[in-house]
């Protein structure tokens, strides 16, 4: 039978689809169905960023992948549509309805109540007016470039002599609040700023009829040029091209309704864009702002889950207590503050001598940069990877790469052709006349930020193996280059990606192949945000077909089909959206009884295997192994906040039989009542 693989692009809106399925459970407290629409809202922006540009590409070129690649392009324009149908009822017959409900009336396209009428009035003169740009699109001025997801309105005026002339004012929802909020008659009032510049628009064209007045948005391509070869200074270079990411061409111009089909078509001839991607709007773009909502109090929000401290953040040293036993930490059940002790206790101990980190999404006021910039400072040797090509965080990696090499921190930049991905540290000590080693290694960014609401996991370790491993992995990252071969460096305990990842991988799931046709115990259990990879996933097809039963937690992109009789029918897939993003990666095999469990930075994705530094580490200690294979437990018998993923990429509520398990809730109890799990 040949084997069969899912769209990547159809995949990702299937998991944009159950995003939108939380903003529309009841369940679910106020504000936090209004931040899943603006998280919805958001993902859909970077669809258009990221992956629309290729679709289109693949579309114009007729004799690339048959017909396939033409239908891809209707059947995710197909799906966004009626996503965003979706999207338009659940916020206007459900969460408006229910803001009303608490004395709150957000006005979506509807009439400004006479008695705020002054008070809108008086902001706008005061406030708003600061910020308004307007520019005359006038017959010889084509100059005109809408930056990409930038809120505009174009407006149409009608002059003394009947001549319509056109204009266009950007919107100043980053220098100003979106909603504007004043209380009336005991009612509180949220108005769009759109919506205030529309009704105040006589104030700016004095003297002129004001014939209509449109929100507009384009999306632009986000792929910075960059070549595979850097010579001279990356910073500069890429600091270069994200001042044009807002120039690249338009993948969506998004419109309001309302305007004729000549007024349109004069629209799109001065802003130079194609009829190609026009999008029909709501009456308002950017919803991604609904997470700004001013909504306070208990009630609106999921109840408070205060991060629980682990023993080796409440020890009196770290580092001591690192050499007595391994520990880890998952976020944000659990307390950051091991992590930051970790970076802070190296940057003033005496007695350690050198810290290597790698940095991919750094956070925007990062205490651990801080850290090491104080170690610097003390005169430690610091060496930090960090990689300036982290799509969207480019300019704040810059920001701190240029910091920290201004305090005497050692900068190795973006290797060529390749990302470095992995989530590593290491700090060496010198205790007498030797050196001790001391290994932090996670699932997800060293970020303090993203720590409070991405679920990961981070490993204290002082095991032999594993921080030489991370030695000489940092020795190599130096090099700044990609490896000679896959022999290079020979990893033992480490799976690191462009030397050993896929094959180690590969290798575990022949062994349980193996055992399955002999008829032993087999299975494998894995949680990844990403599943793309066709030959790893080839590889899972073969151990469904060979017997061993195979259980996947994929939380976004999944190419696999589940379930397809003689290919792939003992493999299941599940998905878990709920308050916290799931984001570690979990890799478990049962060889024969002795189970095998990593975690690890990397997805199985081609960028992943193929393109990026990564690192997936073994977890030796018994008690942490059982720790973690216990919150796999939970999380695989979730039926409140799981669904399953068929062959169609639909998401299917899992049934409940029984006692209804929300994982992530069970998890939080499951560690709040350890109080030990670092050990």
């Amino acid at each position: 039978m040949p084997t069969q693989f899912l769209s990547r692009d159809l995949s990702w809106l299937s998991f944009n689809s159950r995003v939108l399925d939380e903003a529309g459970r009841t369940e679910v407290p106020l504000m936090e169905r209004f931040r899943f629409l603006s998280i919805f809202s958001s993902n859909l922006d970077e669809f258009y960023r990221v992956r629309m540009p290729s679709m289109l590409l693949l579309h114009k070129v007729k004799n690339t992948g048959g017909s396939e690649n033409q239908d891809l392009l209707t059947r995710a324009q197909h799906i966004i549509q009626e996503q965003q149908q979706a999207f338009g009822i659940i916020l206007r017959t459900q969460l408006l309805p229910a803001l009303r409900n608490c004395n709150i009336e957000l006005l979506y396209n509807q009439p400004l109540p006479a008695g705020i009428a002054l008070a809108t009035k008086s902001y706008f003169q005061s406030a708003v007016m600061t910020f308004l740009q307007i520019i005359h699109l006038s017959k010889d001025n084509t100059s005109f470039f809408p930056k990409s997801n930038t809120l505009y309105q174009v407006v149409i005026c009608r002059d003394a002599e009947g001549k319509d002339k056109g204009y266009i004012i950007p919107v100043p929802s980053v220098a100003l609040p979106r909603f504007f909020s004043v209380q009336y008659t005991g009612i509180q009032y949220l108005v769009f700023l759109d919506d205030i510049i529309k009704m105040q628009l006589p104030l700016l064209f004095p003297g002129q009829r004001i014939v209509g007045a449109w929100n507009i948005k384009v999306t632009r391509d986000a792929e910075l040029d960059l070549a595979d070869e850097y010579d001279g200074d990356l910073a500069a270079k890429i600091e270069k091209q994200l001042s044009k990411r807002d120039d690249g061409s338009a993948t969506r111009f998004l419109y309001e309704p309302g305007m004729t089909a000549a007024q349109l078509e004069w629209l799109m001839t001065k802003l130079n864009l194609n009829p190609d991607n026009l999008v029909a709007g709501d009456h308002y773009h950017n919803l991604k702002d609904l997470s700004s909502i001013p909504l306070t109090g208990g009630a609106f929000n999921y109840p408070p889950a205060p991060a629980i401290e682990t023993d080796l953040g409440k020890a009196d040293s770290v580092f001591t207590y690192m050499l007595q036993k391994d520990s880890i930490v998952h976020t944000p059940y659990q307390s950051y503050n091991a992590v930051l002790r970790f970076f802070n206790e190296a940057a003033t101990d005496a007695t350690v001598r050198e810290i290597y980190v790698t940095l991919y999404r750094v956070a925007g006021d990062s205490r651990i940069v801080n850290a090491l910039i104080t170690a610097a400072a003390n005169g430690k040797k610091v060496t930090v990877f960090i990689e300036l090509k982290a799509r969207f965080d480019e300019e704040n990696n810059i920001k701190w790469s240029k910091k920290m090499k201004a305090a005497g921190v050692l900068i190795i930049n973006s290797i060529p052709a390749l990302k470095v991905h992995a989530k590593v540290a290491l700090v060496k000590k010198k205790i007498g006349n030797r050196f001790q080693y001391f290994g932090l290694l996670a699932t997800g960014n060293l970020n303090e930020t993203t720590a409070r609401f991405y679920t990961d996991h981070v490993l204290f370790t002082t095991h032999p193996g594993i921080v030489m491993e991370l030695e000489l992995l940092f020795i190599f990252l130096t090099r700044r280059r990609r490896p000679d071969s896959k022999k290079e460096i020979r990893f033992k305990h480490l799976l690191v990606a462009q030397f050993n990842l896929q094959d180690r991988f590969l290798e575990m799931i022949d062994n349980e192949i193996e055992n399955a046709r002999q008829g032993k115990p087999a299975g494998i259990i894995i949680k990844m945000n990403n599943l793309e990879e066709q030959t790893l996933i080839t590889k899972l097809y073969e151990a469904s077909q060979a017997g061993v039963p195979i259980q996947m937690m994929v939380r976004s992109i999944c190419c696999l089909e589940p379930g397809v009789p003689g290919m792939s029918e003992r493999i299941t897939v599940t998905r878990i959206v709920d308050r916290w993003l799931e984001h570690g990666r979990v890799f478990v095999f049962h060889n024969d009884g002795n189970r095998l469990l990593l975690l690890g930075s990397a997805d199985w994705m081609n960028r992943n295997v193929h393109r990026r530094i990564e690192v997936c580490f073994p977890v030796y200690d018994e008690t942490i192994k059982a720790g973690v294979l216990a919150i796999l437990d939970m999380q695989l018998k979730d039926n409140v906040q799981a669904v399953t993923i068929d062959a169609a990429l639909e998401n299917k509520p899992v049934p409940v039989n029984g006692t209804a398990n929300r994982s992530q809730l069970a998890v939080y109890n499951y560690l709040n009542q350890h109080q030990n799990p670092a050990s």
